[in-house]
């Protein structure tokens, strides 16, 4: 299935800068109805709001608090797009003294968050005729990355975890997109040592305007992904995208 962003109603978490900031600009230029801010400071939106107005709104969610999720997915009972976008990213190797700790807040975001967002959110899509779910994962999804190897494996935990959401709404009318950055020109490029390297953010939100409209389940949006893409494209289209039984 697609769904064309014109006209519809979507929720961004993190989307107070960087790559969810361009996704809410992107979705709004593209005709979207309104766009739900899910961020957990609302004040950060302020810039956002003033050149939007009515267009957005804010909401508060922390993907670490259950309840807040619970709430939004209750207040923005209209949307047809959600859009999973926040994680955090720590500097963190295997033999750290802190690993687990790291981890842990790592796992609790962009790991157990994405959970959390689908359970509270998935019924709602169905319950408003289908829509589209989208979670920004990484090409640090496919492989690890020494300098931020518990990042890697919650980014993993999360590839995985799409798969099976993608599964289990196959049949509720539910369109799952999972996209794979490289490095994009973001505060979190330039905390990993990567800023010089950082894409343009709207590569990453034009992207995934133009793959919830083709249907598409992986997104690769940047230079480095497309690279990722060139060499994972068959497994993928053989593997992750094809039932096993048909494969």
């Amino acid at each position: 299935m697609s769904i064309d962003i014109n006209n519809k109603i979507a929720l961004v978490t993190g989307a107070n800068r960087g790559i969810g900031k361009a996704i809410v600009e992107s979705f709004i230029q593209h005709g979207a109805k309104k766009v739900y801010l899910a961020v957990r400071d609302i004040k950060s939106t302020k810039d956002l709001v003033a050149k939007f107005g009515d267009q957005v709104v804010p909401l508060y969610t922390d993907l670490s608090v259950p309840e807040s999720i619970e709430s939004a997915a209750k207040t923005a009972s209209d949307v047809n797009v959600v859009v999973n976008n926040a994680g955090i990213l720590k500097l963190a190797d295997p033999l750290n003294d802190d690993v687990e700790e790291l981890f842990n807040q790592e796992l609790t975001i962009n790991t157990f968050g994405l959970l959390r967002m689908a359970k509270a959110f998935i019924p709602v899509l169905e319950k408003n005729g289908g829509g589209s779910f989208v979670q920004l994962n990484s090409v640090a999804s496919i492989k690890n990355f020494a300098g931020f190897t518990t990042y890697s494996a919650s980014k993993a935990a999360a590839y995985s975890l799409t798969q099976g959401l993608r599964d289990q709404v196959a049949d509720k009318g539910i369109q799952v997109l999972s996209v794979h950055p490289g490095p994009i020109a973001t505060d979190m490029c330039n905390e990993a040592g990567m800023g010089e390297m950082g894409q343009p953010v709207d590569s990453v939100s034009e992207g995934i305007v133009s793959s919830l409209k083709s249907g598409d389940f992986h997104l690769f949006p940047d230079e480095m992904a497309k690279q990722f893409e060139a060499g994972y494209q068959s497994y993928a289209a053989n593997f992750i995208e094809t039932p096993v039984s048909e494969s």
